[in-house]
């Protein structure tokens, strides 16, 4: 059965919509969303049924962790342990923003999350739909790119659909997301840091963040 396809407005989201849509998360179920680069995959991150079901309709192996998105600093935070000063210098700078923040997981995130590294990659993404998706289902999501595993990533829900059109129950559409380039990966460890991937954020401005001080 083909995903149901339902328009939702990427400024000013329309409220009926996302209580929809959360319904679904609610309910253990993967779902598509745009976000600020391409679409993703958003289901509960602490059902572990639903993580599962992430792996298998993205033909995904589990070696590979999966991406959570926040819709506040504070919420990443709670969702860290330990959280070092260069989180908190880089969030305040690029987030909401196409930056993927790889920290210490807390103990709460299941392991299956953190492919059993016990670390964990936050975002929060500059996406009214993303933002109020989370508000309205009270949690975090994941986030993980709309695609099978090693196809190109989706930056319009009609892309998604012939990709997983079959595999998701529902797919937000906020039409083309503009995007060219996927988030940043930054991977802190303490004091140290590393680029994990480069991406929409130019590596220059990480770095020139990262020599600030105050």
């Amino acid at each position: 059965m083909p995903a149901e396809l339902l328009r939702v407005n990427p400024i000013n989201p329309e409220r009926e919509v996302l209580r929809y849509a959360a319904g679904f998360l609610s309910r253990g179920s993967v779902i598509a969303i745009p976000t600020d680069t391409f679409y993703g995959l958003a289901t509960d991150p602490f059902n572990l049924a639903a993580v599962d079901e992430i792996y298998h309709v993205k033909g995904r192996p589990e070696a590979r962790a999966l991406p959570i998105l926040v819709n506040s600093i504070e919420q990443a935070v709670a969702l860290s342990r330990g959280t070092p000063g260069s989180f908190m210098r880089l969030a305040h700078k690029f987030w909401p923003g196409a930056l993927t923040l790889v920290v210490n997981a807390a103990h709460k995130i299941p392991l299956k999350v953190t492919a059993g590294t016990g670390r964990v990659a936050l975002r929060w993404p500059r996406s009214e739909v993303v933002r109020c998706l989370i508000e309205e289902f009270e949690g975090p999501v994941t986030g993980t790119s709309a695609n099978i595993s090693g196809f190109s990533s989706c930056a319009s829900a009609a892309q998604v659909m012939k990709q997983l059109g079959s595999r998701v129950p529902l797919v937000l559409d906020a039409g083309e997301t503009g995007a060219t380039l996927p988030s940043t990966i930054v991977e802190l460890n303490g004091d140290a840091w590393r680029i994990g991937r480069e991406g929409a954020i130019a590596v220059e401005e990480i770095e020139r963040a990262m020599k600030e001080r105050g």
